[in-house]
């Protein structure tokens, strides 16, 4: 059983400068299957900004996804965990803040993502989230 974040966590998580809209943050969202992208500046972690956070805090609020940048949406500052970390670090981290997705960093720099159904299929594999984050993506 794995037992470091580096273990269960996405590495090459896609990064996105302040100044990209938001349509190329949900064109990489799409293009990748993931629901969200770290935001970077200098190769330093700014942010993190979620499909959520696209419908919920641009569109419904009538921001142009077109021209409205990611800079303008933004959730921070992020928590961050480092890839040496144990996954019950992360568990605990995740469960105090209410996180979903927790960013895997050296230093500031991010080098990777762990998400609650990378924990779900590497801690319980015959959780219900388990089945879903293991399943195929819908189109």
């Amino acid at each position: 059983m794995a037992s470091t974040v580096r273990d269960v966590m996405t590495s090459d998580p896609i990064c996105l400068t302040p100044d990209a809209t938001l349509t190329e943050a949900a064109r990489h969202m799409r293009d990748s299957d993931i629901g969200d992208v770290l935001v970077v500046e200098k190769g330093r972690l700014q942010g993190i900004i979620t499909d959520r956070d696209i419908a919920v805090r641009a569109v419904a609020d009538g921001l142009d996804p077109r021209s409205a940048k990611i800079s303008q949406i933004v959730s921070g500052p992020v928590h961050t965990i480092a890839s040496t970390d144990q996954i019950s670090d992360a568990v605990s981290m995740m469960r105090k803040h209410a996180l979903r997705r927790l960013p895997v960093c050296e230093g500031d720099r991010p080098v990777g993502i762990v998400s609650i159904g990378d924990l779900a299929l590497e801690q319980d594999r015959t959780s219900a989230l388990a089945d879903i984050s293991g399943a195929p993506p819908s189109r």
